[in-house]
């Protein structure tokens, strides 16, 4: 598979060592020392684009690997308010778009037993729900696209009770830019709450917490590394080529 690399930092050079090592390769590499030169003709050779860069820069990077008829694969969270804008140019272009807020299988499973969680607790009542996702301190945008999914995943599940999310608090300076706008809850309901916290080497950990005044469950997912993630872009990236339309994980797990 000729793959081009649409973001080159940690992520994106681990995704090029797994690619190599799978026998696949790389023909185009996008930084941004580079990006302001690129072109779509310069996608030309690749049979699908990987994109890991940031929140401002993945809509641009999808509409280029648009324009030269590639499809790509997008890990980059902090762009999805704009998601329905990019799904209809996706479509009018024919093209094909592979996105994610977590590429790792593990997550998820995890997604779909916190939803099945949330939808027993609910037929029974009593029962509140709050988020807490940590990540390295260079992830920029807040909440994570991970904790975002599973809070709506969670608000599905308690439906009578939850709509929407929100940001609750944050222990790091995260631009302003970079924190994802949420959307007001319906009339009697409320948002999940999500706190975020950035720390020194860590992956990436959600945990759940669904408490009652009997009792509390806790469902966590804890990354030990970007091996799961990057992984999973590969396996979306496969599983994507020679497709049109726009997918996600639920896609692919089917």
């Amino acid at each position: 598979m000729k793959i081009a690399l649409l973001g080159y930092g940690k992520m994106g050079q681990f995704i090029e060592g797994l690619a190599i090592a799978a026998g696949d390769e790389i023909v185009l590499k996008v930084d941004e020392h580079n990006r302001n030169s690129i072109r779509a003709e310069d996608l030309s050779s690749a049979e699908v684009a990987i994109e890991f860069s940031r929140p401002e820069s993945a809509v641009a990077n999808i509409e280029l690997a648009l324009e030269a008829g590639v499809p790509i694969v997008v890990g980059t969270t902090g762009w999805l308010n704009e998601l329905q804008s990019v799904s209809k140019k996706v479509t009018a272009a024919g093209g094909a778009l592979f996105w994610a807020s977590n590429f790792s299988v593990g997550v998820n499973v995890f997604f779909a037993a916190a939803q099945r969680a949330a939808e027993l607790l609910d037929h029974y009542g009593g029962y509140t729900a709050g988020i807490e996702e940590i990540h390295h301190t260079q992830k920029l945008d807040a909440p994570s696209g991970t904790a975002i999914t599973l809070a709506e995943k969670v608000a599905d599940g308690l439906s009578g009770s939850y709509d929407s999310w929100k940001l609750a608090s944050v222990n790091a300076a995260v631009p302003q830019t970079h924190i994802a706008p949420a959307s007001a809850p319906k009339e009697g309901h409320e948002p999940v709450p999500i706190a975020s916290r950035r720390e020194e080497g860590v992956p990436g950990t959600h945990i759940l917490h669904l408490d009652s005044e009997v009792d509390s469950i806790v469902l966590q997912h804890t990354a030990h590394s970007r091996a799961g993630f990057a992984t999973g872009a590969l396996t979306a990236a496969r599983w994507l080529v020679g497709k049109q339309g726009v997918f996600t994980m639920e896609d692919l797990l089917k």
